[in-house]
């Protein structure tokens, strides 16, 4: 799917409660896990231990940790848009998360977005994008909410 060109005000908000694009699936295999881990230092057996996950997580392997599929989502955004014409960007928040299902290690996981609230606030654009991070093996949702970005356009 090519990317959304987005150079002004104008260009998002032609999308205002509709569908952005969704990226390309990123695989989250365990070496992805292990370095979030180290990252992190959230070395939790569910997510590290592949043996004693097999045996005892009800999920016989390893998972994913959240925020490891949290933290995928501004590089899947980069793949749907392409922001032009702009000084800088920033993330201001993130709203109504909620983790619906856990990502297997060897899943793979992408993102869709919608444009649910976009704000002009005297050169600054402020965007509220619902978005799914869906699991490509289930069909399910990992992760949903609303992720806040304001970006400052050059005159």
């Amino acid at each position: 799917m090519p990317k959304v060109i987005i150079e002004s005000y104008e260009d998002f908000q032609q999308y205002l409660g509709k569908e952005i694009g969704k990226s390309e699936w990123i695989k989250i295999d365990q070496e992805r896990i292990n370095m979030f881990a180290d990252a992190t230092l959230d070395h939790q057996w569910i997510h590290v231990d592949t043996e004693k996950a097999a045996k005892e997580s009800p999920f016989g392997q390893t998972i994913a940790h959240g925020y490891l599929t949290v933290s995928l989502i501004p590089v899947m955004w980069n793949e749907i848009v392409e922001v032009h014409n702009l000084e800088r960007q920033m993330n201001y928040g993130m709203d109504k998360m909620k983790f619906s299902q856990p990502v297997l290690s060897g899943q793979s996981v992408r993102l869709v977005t919608k444009l649910e609230e976009i704000a002009n606030l005297r050169g600054a654009i402020k965007t509220s994008i619902k978005f799914t991070v869906e699991i490509q093996e289930t069909g399910k949702k990992a992760v949903e909410g609303v992720a806040t970005f304001i970006y400052y356009f050059k005159n």
